[in-house]
């Protein structure tokens, strides 16, 4: 679902899309999501209750799936480990980050997903 507009959710703001698979790019990771959570803030985000968000967006960030591609610099990860992405306490604009594996890996300092 993208979010190409805010609105009530009544007006049904959110669109079943396709959206461009992109390549991850240097230090960072191509995640297949295989489950994703919708907060109440991604709600807020949604209706523009909050500062309106960058659009378009495809809301949910807890997510967990498999990754399907790394990009150059990247020997933590390896197409087919299992990560998750949790809710980040906060954000720099420039993407997703605190990648974690699920199991015994970890990334102290993770790449960043865009």
């Amino acid at each position: 679902m993208v979010l190409e507009r805010c609105g009530p959710i009544e007006q049904e703001p959110l669109k079943l899309l396709e959206a461009p698979r992109p390549e991850p790019g240097s230090g960072q990771v191509l995640i297949r999501v295989q489950a994703r959570g919708i907060c109440h803030t991604d709600l807020h985000s949604i209706e523009a209750e909050i500062a309106t968000p960058r659009l378009p967006l495809i809301p949910g960030h807890q997510i967990v799936g498999s990754v399907e591609r790394v990009g150059a610099g990247v020997s933590k990860w390896k197409p087919g480990d299992r990560v998750g992405v949790p809710w980040l306490k906060s954000r720099c604009g420039s993407g997703l980050s605190g990648l974690k594996a699920m199991g015994q890996k970890s990334a102290k300092n993770g790449p960043h997903l865009s």
